[in-house]
């Protein structure tokens, strides 16, 4: 049986995997597991039209084992890590799918010290999912309380984070995602002339052609307002993709490199190391190298690059997709966070994006995502065979490697090379033989 919890939280179509009484369940397996029934937890969500029946559900299920479940409204997945710490409180809860389409949901919990849980503990929480838990009466029932304001808390933390603005012209794309009222409040109170897009949520239009992951509409803007930067976030607004003066994209591996380098010229790198995924692009490695910094990789998955940071002392880390981890000011990955990181780095030096960009040569890339009906790509022989012999044309030059996605039916197929018409050939080649087999 596969495992409900995956590589960030409990994810699925929601009404048909995810659906109000597996919620329900969460939320009082999560409760007693985290709270023993006397504690309170808070509960943030993003814009899905899903939300508000997943968020009864859920918080329905902590208040049956006694807990008080606390009401945060929309708000960005980082604002419910930093205010689960702010607060006090035992956990905090997130609904939300982050970059995936609207009819999906999810559900991920922090522990009280604002870090996501353990392996461990999720597993304790999936298998006293089919269990009879206490469900006290009377007096003993959880209450149900709003904290709607709470997200000026989390702004002000930003702000403080942050450098003034003025004289930046920014274009902000909320993905019509939580990031909606906060981000552009953030820029503004900090002196920016902001062109806000996307940024009226209906429930439906969440991620939607913009965003982090569609990042043409933020391009389009930049070029049409003369903006300095343009800056895109995810449906949780834990991930940022930034665009330069000229319409060209910043990812994470390049903003990485430009926080990274910037460290390691201040002495102010722990170790002189940069933590991403198997999934960065050389070029990040030989950008940090150059300054005398160096790279540690992990499997994909913010979860285990915030897990080797802690282990060893790292304070910075992220992945290409824009979900960066200052781990000196937050426990998750900020979206809005690392943008001010970002622009604090081109006002202190006065360099554009561009400029500042320049510090990381990408090596060609190429990734996939092939929709499949199973994911057991390893134990089929036609496409190892395609895998290796395209990593032997490959060489020592190259690496090719697939990975199953944690929060979708996807497998994802990784070419790396210094030709890049080969790469994109590979890819598309390995991709092929995927759909085939398991499509």
């Amino acid at each position: 049986m596969d495992r409900l919890f995956g590589t960030d939280g409990v994810r699925g179509v929601a009404n048909s995997v995810l659906t109000a009484e597996l919620a329900l369940q969460l939320g009082r397996a999560g409760a007693q597991a985290l709270t023993d029934g006397r504690g309170s937890i808070l509960v943030g969500r993003d814009t899905r039209i899903s939300g508000d029946m997943l968020e009864a559900a859920l918080v329905a299920g902590i208040a049956s084992t006694g807990a008080e479940a606390i009401l945060l409204g929309v708000v960005p997945t980082p604002a419910v890590a930093y205010l689960t710490r702010r607060f006090g409180v035992e956990a905090g809860v997130v609904i939300s799918a982050s970059h995936n389409p609207v009819a999906d949901n999810g559900i991920k919990f922090f522990s009280g010290d604002g870090y996501k849980l353990s392996d461990e503990v999720e597993t304790q929480i999936e298998a006293s999912l089919g269990e009879t838990l206490p469900l006290p009466v009377g007096a003993g029932v959880g209450r149900i309380n709003r904290e709607e304001d709470a997200w000026l808390q989390y702004a002000q933390a930003l702000i403080s984070a942050g450098a003034p603005l003025d004289g930046f012209k920014l274009v902000v794309d909320c993905a019509a995602g939580a990031a909606y009222h906060i981000a552009p409040y953030v820029f503004e109170r900090l002196g920016a002339d902001v062109e806000v897009i996307n940024a009226v949520p209906n429930g439906v239009n969440i991620n939607v052609n913009c965003g982090s992951t569609h990042p043409e509409q933020v391009k389009e803007a930049v070029l049409a307002y003369q903006a300095d930067v343009g800056i895109a976030f995810d449906g949780d607004a834990d991930r940022v993709i930034a665009v330069d003066e000229r319409g060209r994209i910043v990812n994470g591996d390049v903003i990485l490199a430009i926080c990274g380098v910037d460290l390691l010229r201040a002495g102010t790198l722990p170790h002189n190391t940069v933590v991403a995924t198997q999934y960065s692009n050389l070029g990040l490695e030989l950008a940090l190298r150059k300054e005398g910094g160096r790279l540690v990789t992990t499997q994909a998955g913010d979860r285990y690059v915030l897990e080797k940071m802690r282990v060893h002392g790292y304070t910075l880390g992220g992945e290409q997709s824009g979900h960066i981890i200052f781990l000196q000011h937050a426990t998750t990955g900020d979206g809005i966070l690392t943008a001010l990181q970002l622009l604090s780095i081109m006002k202190r030096t006065g360099q554009k994006l561009s400029a500042l960009a320049e510090i990381m040569q990408p090596v060609p890339q190429q990734l996939l995502s092939v929709r499949v009906g199973n994911k057991n790509w390893v134990d089929n022989a036609v496409i190892q065979a395609e895998i290796a012999a395209k990593q032997a044309l490959l060489g020592e030059q190259g690496r090719l490697f697939v990975r199953a996605s944690g929060t979708e039916p996807l497998l994802r197929v990784l070419v790396e090379g210094l030709d890049g018409r080969q790469v994109e050939e590979i890819a598309r080649d390995v991709a092929a033989v995927i759909a085939a087999e398991l499509g």
